[in-house]
């Protein structure tokens, strides 16, 4: 990868991403991330789902006339 790639001045910023082992830390924190906000999507699910059932006990508004 040549350094003049990179749009930051200040090349030795992204050195950690060029390694091995750099990579292998992105993959890590990505994979956590991404745990993280599943967890989250799930959590939601279930939050909608309740209050779609809570909506559906509600009665239904009579109508109003003009």
């Amino acid at each position: 990868m040549k350094a003049r790639n990179f749009r930051n001045n200040n090349k030795l910023s992204y050195a950690y991403l060029l390694t091995p082992r750099g990579i292998e830390q992105k993959a890590v924190i990505t994979v956590h991330f991404l745990r993280r906000k599943m967890a989250e999507y799930e959590s939601l699910k279930k939050e909608i789902a309740r209050l779609r059932r809570e909506v559906d006990r509600l009665p239904e508004p009579e109508a109003k006339p003009r």
